[in-house]
């Protein structure tokens, strides 16, 4: 791995896969989509698009960037007809694979054009892959995308077969965490994953639109109606019929990624039928609960982390503080040529605030620790603007076991806590004390029964099959619970 790609990973925070948006029934569906995309851009950064049809051409722009800078009125215009799905993304490969990897992808068959927008990660990607290569099929990108579509496609014998058919085919061969939109020249197909392991919402406009988004945020800002989730396993088929439900598998479960509730998704979201700021400040209570420690301020790291140090300040009675303030217009630290540089980049991108933290005894309340690195210069920053003493409170348990499932925090080397214990971590990142929630009360936070906690735990609820390191991983896991 070259120094560059060293700094970056070293550097950047915690990064979601993507998100997808659709609208159907709209006259002005590209536009909405828009805006759709744009309350969805947390989720990723590095590229969009967009696909609308008028019935049978599938026209779509995409390209690298954010939304605004991708998209301007006048080549949305082109984007023409009621129905619009969209992406936003994020890659975890470094950043050479955006711009083939940007969807939503468009598929050209003989039984009728179809577009594939996708969040999440599949598992038996690797295998799914060779089957097909083995079988003939030839792959442009490295997208999942690509693998739904060959399994998807129809032979021209099969045209009279519908296509749902070949869809639920298609979903029961793959295994992961997944949230697709799969567009027609007539319709569109959400699909969730079995596990429920990535969000999917359905919304409804005033003038009758459906709409469909990894998270309901985007629904506030269009102005749309939240109807329900899609369910684990289920497949929505909307048109002009309206609404028809479809599961491509009965078993079910509500295995939500816990990182959407303490990280990903935007404090303003329903995930699941839980409030993601509700279920970060019952975080950040019973954090003080488990771990409460006398001081004079709390604060909190923005931005994922102040719903957490909300609740914790409530809790303890401390004052909760701004004593940490974040630039919203600094480029990424990781392209600076010298670690000088670098040092002086993570001061731009958040500063100690001095006339409230010097002199005081500071909680300063996180969302997650990953490869320490930020946490260390965060202490570092309140200490030199006088804090007394530093406390680090985390508002999710350690995370010590890799994600596979669209988080990308692949293998246990990126994670500090992997290989050192809550003292060795608290030594690293120089705070006073160091403490992490538990598991237990994270699933209280969200008085939720079921939840994926993989990257704290290791109880993975997919098999994992893609590589001989995960299969290993795996195994390993089996072992220890026997």
């Amino acid at each position: 791995m070259s120094s560059s790609e060293d700094n970056r990973r070293e550097e950047r925070s915690l990064h979601e896969e993507c998100g997808v948006f659709g609208i159907y029934g709209s006259d002005d569906a590209s536009n909405i989509c828009y805006y759709g995309l744009h309350a969805l851009q947390h989720r990723g950064q590095e590229g969009c698009g967009i696909v609308s049809t008028e019935g049978e051409e599938l026209k779509y722009i995409k390209g690298p960037g954010l939304v605004n800078n991708v998209f301007n009125e006048q080549n949305l215009k082109s984007l023409k007809g009621k129905i619009s799905i969209g992406q936003v993304l994020y890659t975890n490969a470094g950043g050479g694979e955006v711009a083939e990897n940007i969807q939503p992808i468009v598929f050209h068959h003989g039984t009728g054009d179809f577009a594939i927008s996708y969040n999440g990660k599949l598992v038996n990607a690797s295998r799914l892959r060779k089957y097909l290569e083995d079988k003939g099929s030839l792959f442009l990108t490295s997208s999942d995308c690509e693998l739904i579509a060959n399994l998807i496609k129809k032979d021209a014998a099969q045209a009279h077969v519908d296509r749902i058919h070949s869809i639920m085919e298609a979903l029961n061969m793959v295994e992961g965490a997944f949230a697709f939109l799969i567009m027609t020249g007539k319709r569109i197909y959400a699909c969730r994953d079995k596990h429920g392991l990535k969000p999917l919402s359905l919304g409804r406009l005033k003038d009758g639109s459906w709409v469909v988004a990894s998270e309901t945020c985007a629904f506030e800002v269009i102005g749309a109606d939240y109807i329900r989730d899609v369910e684990p396993g289920e497949i929505l088929s909307i048109d002009h019929h309206g609404i028809r439900s479809n599961h491509f598998s009965s078993f079910k479960h509500h295995n939500m990624c816990s990182m959407e509730y303490i990280y990903f998704a935007r404090p303003d979201s329903d995930i699941d039928g839980c409030n993601v700021h509700t279920f970060r400040k019952e975080s950040g209570k019973l954090l003080y609960q488990e771990s409460h420690v006398d001081a004079d301020i709390v604060i909190g790291v923005p931005d994922s982390s102040l719903s957490a140090a909300i609740g914790y300040a409530e809790a303890s009675g401390i004052p909760y503080e701004m004593g940490l303030v974040k630039s919203k217009y600094v480029a990424r630290t990781f392209i600076q040529p010298s670690q000088s540089m670098r040092e002086k980049g993570v001061r731009m991108k958040l500063s100690a605030v001095r006339s409230i933290v010097g002199g005081k005894r500071v909680v300063m309340v996180d969302d997650s620790i990953v490869r320490g690195t930020t946490s260390k210069r965060i202490v570092r920053l309140l200490k030199e603007a006088g804090a007394t003493e530093v406390h680090v409170r985390i508002a999710s348990p350690a995370m010590t076991h890799p994600c596979y499932y669209g988080v990308d925090t692949s293998t246990e080397d990126e994670l500090i806590s992997a290989k050192l214990s809550v003292e060795e971590v608290r030594d690293y990142i120089g705070a006073d004390s160091l403490a992490f929630l538990s598991t237990k009360a994270l699933m209280a936070s969200g008085n939720r029964c079921e939840m994926c906690m993989a990257c704290f735990d290791g109880k993975y609820p997919t098999d994992l099959y893609q590589t001989d390191e995960e299969s290993t991983l795996y195994k390993r896991y089996q072992k220890n619970q026997k």
